[in-house]
């Protein structure tokens, strides 16, 4: 109970300060200017496209959030609710009038549709047992999916740079990537609280589910599979899936595999990553 409630007030402070130090970025500080538009679309425009649509499907996350946990603590709500996705869906606003700067077509963002799957949890969850498994299974993709956009917005902004796009690399993407880790610190945070409270059959069940369900970010069909293999493409880390898997799941490796000696990553998160290379590989060969 004391490690609870330690934990309840450390999520709070942090939720407090993200509100506060992290607001909406402001769409006036934003500086559009593109010193070679065709190649930053032609090397970077994929990516783009991808994290826009990714950003601005927030929006959808949030509902099926609301399905999935039908009575969350009270501090993710507020997490979720008033810092995470108004944070975000700047994000996809600002990388999307990017992308269409660019000549691109706007985002194809999903914002309503929750899969059956996920209403089939949302009803199981009404069991505050069964509700604390889908709270872990949340945390979890959090933190994969922050932790992957930690790193993919890194090697965007030094690409970004290096084309010499300092306007895009320090109005648009610098500041996209200040916010990320406190996304990511969230969710560790609330995944190491809460894996310490489940008991033994509530853990087979997160090691089971997060084992057949886990998916690459924004990647539900075999055609946006591809396209995250190819935003790897991009950010030149299609041929490193092992060290990017390593990246993003250390805590879930320790947390729900530590019983697994020298277990580098989870198997099912290096497997995604390749399949969605070599989606992409089949995709540029036809």
């Amino acid at each position: 109970m004391a490690q609870a409630s330690q934990t309840a007030v450390r999520l709070a402070d942090h939720v407090d300060r993200l509100g506060l130090e992290h607001p909406p970025i402001d769409l006036a500080t934003v500086d559009y200017s593109v010193r070679r538009p065709d190649e930053l679309n032609r090397r970077y425009g994929h990516v783009l496209d991808y994290m826009a649509r990714v950003e601005l499907e927030v929006d959808r996350n949030v509902l099926e959030l609301t399905t999935l946990l039908p009575d969350p603590p009270e501090i993710d709500r507020r997490f979720y609710a008033e810092v995470w996705q108004p944070q975000e869906t700047r994000h996809g606003l600002i990388l999307d009038e990017l992308q269409v700067r660019l000549g691109r077509p706007p985002a194809a963002a999903d914002l309503t549709s929750i899969g059956l799957k996920l209403k089939i949890l949302g009803a199981l969850s009404h069991l505050p047992a069964f509700q604390d498994v889908c709270r872990m299974l949340y945390y979890l993709t959090g933190m994969s999916t922050e932790r992957s956009a930690v790193v993919a917005y890194n090697l965007l902004h030094d690409g970004v740079a290096e084309l010499g796009e300092d306007a895009i690399a320090q109005t648009v993407v610098a500041p996209i990537r200040r916010q990320e880790p406190g996304h990511y610190a969230f969710y560790q945070l609330s995944a190491r609280g809460l894996w310490s409270e489940l008991g033994g059959w509530q853990r087979w069940m997160v090691r089971r589910m997060r084992s057949i369900s886990f998916g690459p970010v924004g990647a539900n069909d075999a055609q946006q599979k591809a396209d995250f293999g190819e935003m790897l493409a991009s950010l030149g880390i299609d041929a490193e899936a092992e060290q990017f898997a390593a990246q993003i799941s250390r805590v879930e490796r320790e947390l729900l595999w530590a019983h697994r000696h020298g277990m580098r990553f989870p198997p099912y998160v290096v497997k995604a990553f390749r399949e969605a290379v070599e989606l992409a590989q089949h995709r540029r060969a036809a």
